[in-house]
């Protein structure tokens, strides 16, 4: 008989389902959680919605997965973090953690004695990351964002979970693949330094979400299930796989002001261009972000309101000879 699955007291035994909430170490926060207990032996994997408590197409279709997922047809475990960025989602404070101010994916790997973000990517690592084989981040563009659809996977790990982590972003449903150069900061990043094959899927922005880029993350999450064994069931095939944009440029921006960008995002510009312009409040202009090579938008702050050293613009190029 399959061993049950536990997470904190939360408990599911062999082909069971069970939701509830999981405490954050040394608060009184609690985040929803669900746990699901397949029939049949097999991998983990988390699916984790709410990093950032403003980018809704991720936390709902986590919330989505996490209903319509039946024990029935999964072999091994599902863990389903509906809203990591509790407060924050119930205080609209965007990207932030709304009793510090401070962004979940700038802390890892956290700590126990730190402020709720650390604590909070503490038990992450403490209570999540142990139990799992793999993870995929459901992220989308904030409140002041905009994006193109695409998916990151990991780059600085080993072969084992760079290799894995690809084939894993290749099953995406994307025009774009970004391969991460960093291993620590983000949730994924830091998985994948432990050891766990990560992706982080970026589909929705403008702090929106509706029904179409819903259905399309939970086909994306569904597909990949398969393609890892989780889920029964074909995994479905598509046109082709995800391009490869590298190098990929992220600016900050080097002022505070207003924010004036010259393209939309999915458009494409040549080196030297002028990205965007930040001007201060009497229309002087502080700084001109010029392109430093050929590339698409990725993504870019789109509000009016710009501050220093926040993001930007982040733009790529791809190998058009593999077209």
């Amino acid at each position: 008989m399959k061993e049950a699955f536990k997470i904190g007291s939360l408990m599911a035994e062999q082909g069971e389902k069970v939701s509830g909430y999981l405490p954050i170490i040394n608060t009184e926060v609690e985040i929803p959680i669900t746990l699901i207990n397949g029939r049949n032996e097999g991998k983990t994997i988390l699916i984790c919605g709410g990093v950032h408590n403003a980018e809704y197409v991720g936390i709902q279709s986590a919330i989505e997965l996490a209903e319509e997922l039946d024990p029935e047809n999964v072999n091994g475990n599902i863990i389903v973090i509906r809203l990591l960025n509790r407060s924050g989602f119930e205080h609209r404070t965007m990207s932030l953690v709304y009793e510090d101010g401070k962004n979940i994916n700038r802390v890892f790997p956290g700590s126990a004695l730190g402020t709720l973000a650390d604590k909070i990517a503490y038990t992450m690592e403490s209570e999540i990351y142990p139990r799992i084989d793999y993870y995929i981040d459901l992220h989308c563009g904030d409140g002041y964002e905009a994006l193109v659809p695409y998916v990151y996977c990991l780059g600085v790990a080993s072969d084992y979970v760079v290799e894995t982590s690809r084939k894993m972003a290749e099953v995406m449903d994307v025009d774009y693949l970004v391969v991460s150069n960093v291993d620590r900061g983000g949730a994924y990043n830091y998985a994948g330094a432990l050891g766990i094959p990560s992706i982080l899927l970026e589909r929705g922005c403008k702090g929106t979400w509706n029904r179409e880029l819903v259905e399309e993350d939970k086909h994306d999450v569904k597909n990949l299930l398969a393609f890892l064994g989780i889920l029964d069931g074909e995994v479905q095939k598509k046109k082709g796989v995800p391009k490869e944009v590298n190098p990929v440029t992220y600016e900050d921006a080097p002022a505070t002001g207003c924010w004036y960008p010259s393209f939309q995002v999915g458009e494409t510009f040549k080196e030297g261009e002028i990205l965007g312009v930040i001007k201060d409040y009497f229309g002087k202009e502080l700084y001109t972000c010029l392109a430093k090579h050929d590339g698409i938008m990725l993504y870019q702050t789109i509000s009016l309101c710009i501050m220093e050293d926040t993001p930007m613009v982040a733009y790529g190029t791809w190998d058009t000879n593999k077209e």
